[in-house]
C-alpha cells in the first residue's frame, strides 16, 4: 500500500458476524445459564438467530426439570442470552424468545413402565 496515508477506520471495511456464530453464543449462554439445575438426560439447550443492522433476535429451545420455577429459568437464561450476545458479538438484543420443549418430572423418568397420577 504504501504512501504513509493512514485510513480512517469507516473506510476500512466492516466485521460481519455469521447467524450461527451468534446461535452458537446463544446456546453456550443458555447452557452457562441452566448450569447446576439440567440433567444429564436433558438435550442441550439450541438456539437459532436472525441478525438484522446491527441486532440479533434469538429463539431458544431447551428442557426444563419440574417442578420448578420455569418462569425463573426462562428469565435467567434470556438474561444470559442477552449479556454474552452483547458481550462476545456487540450486538443487541431487541427479543429472546424461549420455547421449553420438555419438562422432566422425577416422576415420569422412574424408567419403570408405571404410570403416575
Amino acid at each position: 500500500m504504501g504512501g504513509g496515508r493512514e485510513v480512517e477506520p469507516a473506510e476500512r471495511g466492516a466485521t460481519r458476524i455469521a447467524d450461527r456464530v451468534v446461535a452458537k453464543i446463544a446456546s453456550r449462554a443458555a447452557r452457562e445459564a441452566l448450569s447446576g439445575t439440567a440433567a444429564a438426560h436433558h438435550e442441550p439447550p439450541h438456539a437459532s438467530v436472525v441478525v438484522h443492522e446491527g441486532s440479533a433476535r434469538v429463539r431458544v429451545s431447551l428442557e426444563l426439570d419440574y417442578p420448578a420455577d420455569v418462569g425463573a429459568r426462562c428469565r435467567a437464561v434470556r438474561g444470559r442470552v442477552v449479556e454474552r450476545v452483547r458481550g462476545l458479538a456487540g450486538m443487541e438484543v431487541p427479543e429472546v424468545v424461549i420455547t421449553v420443549e420438555r419438562l422432566h418430572s422425577p416422576h415420569s423418568d422412574r424408567g419403570d413402565g408405571e404410570r403416575v397420577r
